[in-house]
């Protein structure tokens, strides 16, 4: 089983982020950067270091290992 460490998907995020900034008067993230936010933000709130890929939902999956393959 692979896993992503928070380290991981604050790049991914932040990589998302520069490729595609955010959008309109409410800031919306690229559904790259969004899609990695939420396991991002439970990783925080449960002091998870680390979470298997196969959680992600598909958008997630993709973009962190599209991510991975860019960097």
């Amino acid at each position: 089983m692979l896993f992503v460490t928070i380290q991981e998907l604050e790049a991914a995020i932040n990589y998302w982020r520069s490729q595609s900034p955010s959008e309109g008067d409410e800031l919306r993230l690229c559904p790259e950067a969004a899609a990695l936010a939420k396991p991002y933000a439970l990783m925080i709130v449960q002091g998870a270091q680390r979470v298997p890929v196969d959680v992600l939902d598909e958008l997630a999956r993709s973009a962190i290992q599209r991510f991975q393959k860019i960097t």
